[in-house]
């Protein structure tokens, strides 16, 4: 018959195998198993990337709010920065059906329910709003409410929240304009094509003050509820979905998204907003 004391050093090797399995289970080597390439995070982003979510078209120097993002939930997942990879996909690409060449990407990504159809989402690591900018001497430089900007020739990135608020919310008198990208959209208004522009919150103060000459935000459009969710997105069914987003919602609890929009997203400014 085994004695107390065997007994309990028996308990105690089980229960020290049951928690380095559970300890694993939390870890980034669980989770290295079901990327890509094992052992690395391979992470998307737009080509370009831009101000202020990735500065100097530089998302491995980890500057810039969604560059700051994508290396904190890489740490929660257990990886080192050296052990991170970005690539490169179009706004499009990364949403549309089919595997992916990433373990997840971020570029502004609202999440809404026609893209999960094709594309898991993790939970919001931002929430924003979208925002009506113009140009000294446009037409569109005077309105101070929606029923103002109806009458005038507004544009967005195709594909984008931003464009969808321009029929939805603005319900302009001519069809809204699309554009391949917002470097499109910026360079549209300086040429006169448009008399405004839709862009989110953040892009549209860092455009507004340092890309566009006499740039001037119009304000922010209205929405029914809150602003738009921005989430990681990842492969359809993707192993690492359920990891990825209790990395995010890890880093909300914590503090660490609110210190990151802190440093990197300029705050509302007091932009108004237009009924």
């Amino acid at each position: 018959m085994a004695t107390k004391k065997t007994l309990w050093r028996t308990l105690a090797a089980t229960a020290a195998v049951l928690l380095a399995t559970t300890l694993a289970a939390c870890s980034g080597t669980s989770v290295s198993g079901d990327t890509i390439t094992a052992g690395k995070l391979t992470i998307g982003t737009g080509n370009p990337a831009y101000e202020p979510w990735v500065v100097g078209d530089d998302p491995a120097s980890g500057k810039g709010f969604e560059a700051a993002v994508a290396y904190a939930v890489a740490e929660k997942l257990g990886f080192k920065n050296e052990d991170v990879v970005w690539v490169r996909t179009t706004f499009d690409e990364a949403i549309a059906p089919g595997s992916k060449n990433f373990d997840f990407n971020l570029q502004q990504y609202s999440i809404t329910d026609e893209r999960k159809a094709n594309v898991d989402f993790s939970s919001a690591y931002y929430e924003t709003a979208q925002v009506v900018v113009t140009v000294a001497g446009s037409p569109a430089a005077s309105a101070t409410s929606i029923a103002e900007l109806q009458g005038y020739l507004i544009g967005a990135a195709t594909g984008t929240t931003s464009f969808d608020a321009i029929g939805n919310v603005i319900k302009p008198t001519q069809a809204a304009q699309a554009f391949n990208s917002n470097d499109d959209v910026k360079a549209a208004l300086t040429n006169g094509q448009v008399d405004a522009i839709v862009l989110d919150l953040p892009t549209a103060l860092y455009a507004s003050c340092c890309e566009l000459d006499g740039g001037k935000i119009v304000g922010q459009l209205p929405t029914a509820a809150k602003g738009d969710q921005f989430g990681l997105v990842l492969d359809k069914g993707s192993k690492l979905t359920a990891a990825v987003t209790k990395a995010v919602d890890d880093l909300r609890a914590d503090g660490t998204l609110a210190k990151l929009e802190e440093k990197w997203l300029t705050a509302d400014a007091g932009v108004p907003v237009l009924k």
